[in-house]
């Protein structure tokens, strides 16, 4: 936990122009060039759509931790739901670098990325898809949007253990965390606050209850978890990435603890 922290206090915000147009191309080019030379990260682009003429694609990422010695645990984590919601994104290209440089805090997880669930929403800054509504409200629902029909797909193949979403909101006044359940609650999202503190201060109002959560098909068993964390969208970028990577770290290793004590019940 501590080289994760240390990483992000030393490194400065690097990346790019968020005041020109949004580059889907710019954003993933330090994953892809990490993808083309790391033993643990792949990339796959070719879950394709056509938008008014335009070929478009799911981005996807899978990054492979070190063998723990049972099942890997696969985790799907999202970004971008909302065009407007950059920093989700940005936090996921920093997540994954940092750790292509310290694998072992992916030790059994198998992490499935989604870094811009809404392309033409990203590139446009706008909360929706260029044709349609926001993402979040058509999952399960025989959506024909093409973005969900991916996600969907792409949640029922992988048989996720867990889901985390990256938000932001102008509505919150801190960082928060959402989950459906208090035994998650306690030992996931708890942890994770307390972590993403020391860049933002936390939310201070009323949890609403699992509200917003991308979520698996119903009546799916086991359930997997399903966390959302949230940003304020006025805190400063660099501290916003910052929160959210250190709170995906805590949660990684919150689960593994969470597991190894269910399995010695």
């Amino acid at each position: 936990m501590k080289n994760i922290q240390n990483a992000l206090r030393t490194r400065t915000s690097q990346g790019f122009d968020r005041s020109a147009r949004r580059s889907i191309a710019d954003l993933l080019a330090p994953l892809d060039l990490l993808a083309a030379n790391s033993p643990n990260l792949i990339a796959n682009h070719k879950a394709n759509f056509d938008i008014e003429g335009e070929t478009y694609s799911l981005p996807r990422y899978l990054f492979i931790g070190p063998r723990g010695g049972d099942e890997p645990i696969r985790i799907g984590i999202f970004a971008t739901l909302g065009g407007d919601e950059p920093e989700g994104a940005h936090a996921l290209v920093r997540f994954l670098r940092l750790l292509d440089s310290n694998a072992e805090a992916a030790t059994g997880y198998c992490l499935f990325i989604y870094p811009v669930c809404n392309p033409t929403g990203f590139e446009d800054g706008t909360s929706h898809p260029r044709r349609g509504r926001d993402l979040t409200g058509d999952f399960w629902k025989d959506s024909s949007q093409p973005e969900v029909r991916l996600l969907q797909a792409e949640i029922l193949f992988h048989s996720f253990h867990g889901s985390i979403a990256l938000r932001a909101s102008g509505a919150i006044n801190g960082f928060r965390g959402l989950a459906r359940g208090a035994t998650l609650t306690r030992h996931l999202v708890e942890p994770a606050l307390q972590a993403a503190e020391q860049f933002l201060p936390l939310y201070q109002g009323v949890e609403p209850a699992g509200e917003g959560i991308l979520s698996a098909p119903p009546g799916v068993r086991p359930r997997p978890f399903e966390i959302t964390l949230q940003s304020p969208r006025n805190a400063p970028a660099f501290l916003k990435e910052c929160a959210f990577v250190t709170a995906l770290h805590t949660i990684l290793v919150e689960y593994r603890k969470f597991i190894a004590y269910a399995r010695n019940l």
